[in-house]
This record gives C-alpha cells, structure tokens and sequence, in this order.
C-alpha cells in the first residue's frame, strides 16, 4: 500500500508530521487548507478509519499506526476545545520514508 506523511500545524504554530498507510488522505485535506479544529479531528477520524480498514482488508488486521495517530490527533486535538474557532493548517503531504 502507498503510505504518505502529511505535516500540520496546530493553533499554537506547533508542526506535527502525521502517518497515513493509505493514499486516501488526499480526498480529505488540501495543502494550504485551514480546518477548525473539530473539522480536523472529524476528516482524520474518517480518512485514518478508511486507511486502517484498508490495511485489514489486504492483510488481515487493521493497521495500529494509523489508529495511533488518530489517537495522537485527538488528544493534542482536547487543548483546544475551549477555543473553537482554532484552526488546524494542513501544510503539505510528504513523501513516506
């Protein structure tokens, strides 16, 4: 399977580089896009979702990076649920090494 990194950028300017097993992110992001908080969290629960079932689909289990990051999102993600007009930048998606 094709795997990505996408690099976002949080309300407080901090850059986090995101893992994704599967292409299917580029159908929920665009470079340059920002997203409400809410909005971020809700697009990478689904495309992350898809991602992982599509690892369990091909090998039989489904994929805990994906679930991790998922994780990770939603939990830098609670910092700013006080805010909710923080956006989340999505800065570019980077070639997997």
């Amino acid at each position: 399977m094709p795997e990505i990194n996408f690099k976002i950028q949080w309300p407080n300017g901090q850059q986090d580089l995101c893992y994704s097993p599967s292409l299917v992110v580029k159908k929920y992001f665009e470079p340059g896009a920002h997203y409400t908080v809410t909005e971020f969290v809700s697009r990478s629960k689904e495309a992350l979702t898809i991602a992982s079932d599509r690892v369990q689909e091909k090998y039989g289990f489904p994929c805990s990076l994906a679930l991790g990051q998922l994780r990770k999102i939603e939990t830098t993600a609670q910092q700013y649920d006080a805010t909710p007009d923080s956006t989340v930048t999505f800065l570019a998606f980077e070639p997997f090494s």
